[in-house]
């Protein structure tokens, strides 16, 4: 940003002191006493100052912020489906975000996140990187957000979620994309597209929030897909719980009307102070899917992960949870993973992880994987 500054400035500098140069030739030293000199002289230069600082104050704002981050994955997925052996391939990929903040009062803040990237190739796929059309920068979501009163804040934006504003009584970092929701899948709503929200914070750690979210073309109406939840947390010093209720429409209309899927999560988190102890984070989630007709609607998740925060230089992980939902009177697919974070520096990390998955389709075996993701912050 100060390079930027710099390029605008330079140009209007010049142009400052060009006339000074004419006005130079036209008078000589004598012309002048040394006090009329120096008036003349600190005058053109407060002249100077002022245009300038008007330059930048005009050009740049000194709330504005960017951030900037890169990863980069590489891994093994050692499965075989529908007669597709990939127990020798290495997949790699990589992602580049950046993210700018501004603040108009000190107290609201515009945000703007930025993606491209290549992160899709199935040994990487669980990491969920970025992956965008062309490796092109793409605007991935904006938001606004701004307090009403004391206690209430008010989210809007697009293409974000309408859980936004949630909190999930959960402190486990696991880098998956599976089991980083910590059981709360669905009843987190996360179709989104154009979404608001509100969170109030009651104190002494009890916070409640509502969200919303639809389509950019059919906002709240019969055509797009809604959906809405409510959430209520309470955290203290060393643990936290919360539940969350969320419903979505399912894109199936029936006599104009679409059915809707309904889900409660319910999530806790314990911190023991005692140094060497992991910290446990458990959740459960179970629903409806409105569009099955029968006894076999249910749908249900399953969640518990375990962080050591300081082993060597990094923390250690592990967790296990369903990898899909587990519908009515059926076993459930789970999903078991180990994770170590280590920071090389300030400004990056080397995160390997190790996972297995069940999968219970038929001649198909159950997929296991190494994986690992460098990220960099700058």
């Amino acid at each position: 940003m100060k390079l930027f500054k710099s390029l605008l400035i330079a140009p209007a500098t010049l142009g400052l002191l060009a006339p000074m140069a004419a006005t130079a030739n036209e008078v000589t030293i004598s012309d002048f006493t040394p006090a009329e000199q120096l008036a003349i002289t600190n005058s053109r230069v407060d002249g100077l100052e002022a245009r300038l600082n008007n330059i930048e104050a005009g050009s740049f704002s000194e709330t504005t912020t960017a951030s900037f981050s890169a990863n980069f994955y590489a891994g093994f997925t050692y499965d075989e489906d529908a007669g597709n052996d990939r127990d020798d391939n290495l997949g790699t990929g990589y992602d580049f975000g950046i993210s700018l903040n501004t603040s108009f009062t000190g107290e609201d803040s515009l945000d703007i996140a930025i993606d491209a990237g290549n992160a899709d190739a199935p040994g990487i796929v669980e990491f969920d990187g970025d992956s965008t059309t062309n490796e092109a920068l793409t605007v991935d979501e904006i938001t606004y957000t701004f307090p009403l009163g004391d206690k209430t804040t008010v989210m809007v934006g697009d293409n974000n979620d309408a859980s936004a504003l949630f909190t999930t009584a959960c402190v486990y970092g696991g880098p998956s994309n599976t089991l980083d929701a910590c059981g709360n899948v669905n009843a987190a709503v996360d179709n989104g597209g154009v979404m608001a929200g509100a969170a109030y914070d009651f104190g002494n750690g009890l916070t409640a929030a509502v969200g919303w979210a639809g389509d950019e073309n059919d906002v709240a109406n019969e055509e797009g897909i809604d959906a809405y939840g409510v959430n209520f947390a309470y955290t203290a010093d060393s643990y936290g719980v919360s539940v969350t209720y969320g419903v979505t429409e399912d894109g199936a209309p029936v006599n104009d009307n679409m059915e809707v899927d309904s889900f409660v999560a319910l999530n806790a988190y314990y911190t023991p102070d005692s140094e060497g102890l992991p910290s446990i984070s458990v959740g459960y989630e179970a629903g409806e899917d409105g569009s099955v007709v029968g006894d076999n609607d249910g749908l249900s998740n399953f969640f518990v992960g375990l962080t050591w925060p300081e082993v060597g230089a990094g923390e250690f992980g592990i967790a296990m949870g369903t990898r899909v939902n587990t519908v009515e009177d059926t076993d459930a697919q789970y999903m078991y993973e180990a994770y170590y974070s280590y920071p090389i520096n300030d400004g990056m990390t080397i995160t390997p992880l190790v996972f297995a998955q069940d999968v219970s389709a038929a001649n198909t075996d159950d997929n296991t994987g190494v994986m690992v993701k460098t990220s960099f912050s700058f």
